[in-house]
């Protein structure tokens, strides 16, 4: 099949450091090739990929600092692929609701996969206004808060089985914490859970403008315990032996998280994951295999305290059965073929 793949320009594909859905965009591209596809990545200049790469941006608009606001770029994008729409079978978004009007007498050619979370007001009669756009969700909790509207199917994420290699030891001997500092990935339930358990923390995460006065007030207090220790951003290379190294990822959730990348990052190396019951847990986890799902602070201190239960060959074994990029491409072609077949009955109406 012929496929374009619209990343967003705010990081490169894959990012350099923090960003859950380039890094997605990344390995399903990446996977596509080696299925045989005739792929084309729309992305950033400084992308890396095996696919034809359209450079709509020289950087990475997050490492360009005279970029102040990122809607112009994404729409110059925009305008380049649908001038070169006819070349595609499948033109797969990953930018949100951005193109709806603009691919409107495309649609039937579509697919948008949803990586946010879909329980904000505001989106609900936008969504209710191009019902026509054929949508995938990443968990199925995630479509729980929106209207009708044409889901064609669920995609769970997957990873490549070499990304982050498997690690049979805890040889750090910690527990961690990795992604984005903010309110609703509660930092400081992490850092009470540390303590209370008397466990070592490791915290490696960044922190946008946008929460740095959380940080600031909320978080960079707590780090001066001796238990805790914040390492910043790591990149892939130092994210592989972050995780595999602990004796635990803490997910400590408070939100309706649409997936949680770092869950299947964590059970890739055979490291369980200690989360609370929130959005797409629970059908990423296994609980009491690949790690435990509490209600709140006293279940998740006693899931740290018994974490060494777990079998980080079993977490693997289960890792690779669900959450492989091969399975993740071979997903996206089943719903790109399903609309294949549907698209000539979708034209004549």
């Amino acid at each position: 099949m012929r496929i374009a793949q619209i990343a967003p320009l705010i990081e490169s594909v894959p990012p350099k450091l923090y960003g859950g859905t380039e890094r997605i965009v990344s390995y399903l591209t990446e996977e596509l090739v080696r299925q045989g596809h005739d792929v084309t990545l729309f992305a950033s200049g400084d992308s890396r990929t095996s696919a034809e790469l359209v450079a709509c941006w020289d950087t990475a608009l997050r490492l360009t600092p005279q970029v102040q606001d990122a809607i112009p770029y994404h729409l110059m994008m925009l305008d380049e692929l649908r001038r070169r729409a006819p070349e595609f079978d499948v033109l797969h978004f990953h930018v949100d609701m951005l193109h709806f009007p603009m691919f409107r007498h495309l649609a039937d050619r579509t697919v948008t996969t949803l990586h946010g979370r879909l329980d904000l007001p505001d989106l609900q009669p936008f969504y209710r206004r191009f019902p026509e756009f054929p949508l995938v969700s990443i968990s199925d909790d995630q479509r729980r808060p929106m209207p009708p509207v044409n889901w064609v199917g669920t995609v769970h994420h997957g990873l490549p089985p070499d990304l982050l290699p498997f690690s049979p030891e805890p040889r750090g001997r910690y527990l961690a914490f990795l992604g984005r500092i903010s309110p609703e990935k509660r930092p400081d339930r992490a850092i009470e859970i540390a303590k209370r358990a008397g466990i070592p923390l490791r915290i490696a995460a960044k922190v946008d403008r946008a929460d740095l006065a959380y940080f600031e007030n909320s978080i960079k207090p707590l780090l001066a315990h001796p238990l805790v220790e914040f390492v910043g951003e790591v990149n892939e290379t130092q994210k592989a032996r972050f995780l595999g190294d602990a004796l635990a990822l803490l997910f400590p959730i408070d939100w309706p998280e649409p997936f949680g990348l770092v869950m299947i990052e964590a059970m890739s190396c055979g490291t369980p994951v200690i989360a609370f019951r929130c959005g797409s847990v629970p059908e990423v986890l296994e609980d009491g295999v690949t790690g435990s799902i509490v209600d709140d602070m006293d279940g998740a201190v006693e899931a740290a305290r018994r974490v060494e239960r777990f079998d980080r060959r079993l977490i693997r074994r289960r890792f690779e059965e669900r959450f492989s990029a091969a399975r993740m491409a071979r997903d996206y072609v089943a719903v790109y073929e399903a609309l294949k077949q549907r698209a000539p009955a979708l034209q004549a109406v």
